[in-house]
């Protein structure tokens, strides 16, 4: 039998350690309070720690450098259509606040560290964790290598600190955050989330969070009806459904049975008594039109019913749909039994009503019959069919190209200065993020990939980063003593309180988009998962993505910064 307590059993296997971490940080991570959970990235880090300081396997550091690296880059592509959308007027007013909480908390970090005599280590892993950015580690430890006159005994040391400092205070941050802006806030100022979220709602007209409208829900409806009322006979569909367009109601006849036959689809079909008809409909429009009584009663018809429909993303590039609003598009005859299903902007899906304006680069989610959409899809713009095949030759080149620029270093003060191949990797993500954002037909990265480089990549970085530092933490703990948790908890607090008072006095911004704002400006995901649990509703996150892709962006080069103060 094999002994899983023999130390060097996983000497000749380190591989097998790095997984077993992995399986075990995400079951760590499932560990919940309400909305509030540990997180499979610190979860990873605790295993790590943990089996590091059992078996003293050391790890080498390209295999950590490879993943934070493709981490890095799969970061950048997410939020990189965000963060430049940001700056675009309508965004700044959030970029500034989840500027002002991001330096903030870089300067309460550097003073506490100062303070309290830290060295770069201790001091990148209070800021890590305090402000909730596991990035941090990562690029700390490569500032950390790079500085002069340290020995390699030195740099070693320093860089366990920095995932000592960031396990000991991330925990604490990420619920101290979660309370602070989802309970603690609103009931000081007395502010009703639910409420004031639900009145935002209703002055938006976003669709209500209702619990009613969940997965059974479907908004288009397919209905098959005998024509009998006189209502319908002797019209054709062409009359018909200009009639229900004529009331404001998408009706429409997609299909017609008639003795026995099903008929091809021709517009100028002339409706006879018997006729059974398809009806495709969105849900409340039927609903007022009250079809039985219209047309006829209600039949089942497998084959009338079962015609090849379609889910087509289009991304708008026509000119002649630049500007317009979604309802100008819907009354296209183009458009005649094809609905809109869901609209992306900038790489994020974006709330829309029948006044938003088409924008360059938008891309619809367009359902109905496949007859009716392949043509609709042409009329827009370019249709993308569905892939799950990533380019490797985007990915690649963008992860290559952004090492290169990280490379070159300049010197202040004998430190050298530079943005590190995994910065530059962040930077070219950005980039290759945003271009895949306006024009979404080069670069495919699904979702699959994307959660694979990202959350599995980071997953595996702080695994190896835990197994390095395990046989050191418990030395590491009792060096920073109990200041580190208790001085991480203020860091974690004043930038946030820092970022609503300017928000909410000068800034102005409705309370449960600035809670919102401030959970995004901390890249704090379990905070806008208790935001949203106290609102009832998804309202703030209509503050928390650009702030998100700020606070990812800035926070990040912190890890750097902070080791370069500190020198």
């Amino acid at each position: 039998m094999i002994d899983f307590l023999d130390r060097n059993i996983f000497q000749p296997h380190p591989e097998l350690l790095v997984f077993i971490t992995v399986a075990l940080g995400f079951l760590f991570g499932k560990l919940r309070y309400k909305a509030i959970a540990l997180g499979a990235v610190t979860g990873c880090l605790v295993a790590g720690l943990l089996l590091g300081a059992q078996f003293k396997v050391t790890i080498d550091g390209t295999v950590k450098n490879l993943f934070f690296t493709m981490f890095l880059f799969a970061l950048g592509y997410k939020v990189g259509p965000q963060f430049f959308r940001g700056l675009k007027k309508d965004g700044l007013p959030q970029v500034l606040n989840a500027v002002v909480v991001c330096v903030t908390g870089l300067l309460v970090c550097w003073g506490f560290a100062a303070m309290l005599g830290y060295g770069p280590g201790l001091s990148a892993g209070l800021l890590g964790g305090a402000l909730t950015q596991s990035a941090v580690i990562g690029v700390a430890q490569d500032a950390i290598g790079n500085l002069p006159g340290l020995s390699s005994a030195a740099v070693k040391e320093q860089e366990n600190l920095v995932a000592v400092g960031y396990a000991v205070c991330y925990p604490l941050g990420t619920i101290l955050c979660a309370m602070l802006l989802a309970n603690v806030l609103p009931k000081l100022y007395r502010r009703d989330l639910a409420a004031e979220s639900a009145a935002l709602a209703k002055e938006l007209d976003a669709p209500a969070d209702d619990p009613d409208l969940g997965e059974g829900y479907y908004e288009v409806v397919l209905r098959a009806y005998r024509v009998e009322r006189p209502d319908v006979v002797g019209r054709t569909i062409d009359d018909f459904e200009d009639q229900q367009k004529q009331l404001d109601r998408r009706l429409y006849i997609t299909g017609v049975r008639r003795e026995g036959a099903v008929l091809p689809h021709d517009q100028k079909t002339v409706l006879r008594a018997g006729d059974v008809v398809a009806l495709s409909a969105l849900r409340g429009d039927l609903v007022t039109y009250d079809a039985r009584t219209h047309i006829g009663g209600e039949a089942d018809d497998v084959e009338l019913l079962g015609y090849q429909t379609e889910t087509l993303h289009v991304v708008v590039s026509d000119k002649a749909q630049l500007g317009r609003s979604i309802g100008e598009l819907r009354a296209e005859p183009f458009m005649v039994g094809v609905y809109v299903d869901k609209v992306y902007r900038s790489g994020a899906e974006f709330p829309y009503r029948l006044s938003t304006k088409l924008e360059r680069g938008d891309t619809l989610t367009l359902t109905g019959p496949k007859r009716l959409v392949d043509p609709a899809g042409r009329e827009i713009g370019k249709p993308v069919p569905t892939s799950f095949a990533t380019d490797m030759l985007w990915v690649g080149l963008g992860i290559f190209l952004g090492g290169c620029i990280g490379i070159p270093a300049l010197t202040a003060g004998g430190v050298p200065i530079s943005l590190s191949t995994s910065g530059g990797a962040l930077i070219m993500g950005l980039v290759f993020g945003w271009i895949r954002g306006k024009y979404p037909t080069y670069g495919n990265v699904p979702p699959g990939a994307q959660w694979f480089m990202d959350t599995l990549g980071l997953c595996l970085f702080v695994a190896v980063v835990g197994l390095n530092a395990g046989p050191s933490f418990t030395s590491g703990l009792s060096s920073a003593g109990w200041g580190l948790l208790v001085f991480g908890a203020v860091a974690t607090v004043l930038p946030l309180i820092v970022g609503f008072l300017f928000g909410h006095y000068v800034q102005k911004i409705r309370f449960p988009v600035l809670m919102g704002v401030l959970a995004g400006a901390q890249t704090t995901t379990a905070a806008i998962g208790a935001i949203n649990e106290q609102s009832k509703s998804q309202v703030p996150t209509l503050g928390y993505t650009i702030p998100y892709a700020v606070g990812n962006v800035l926070l990040t080069i912190w890890g750097a910064v902070i080791v370069l103060l500190h020198h």
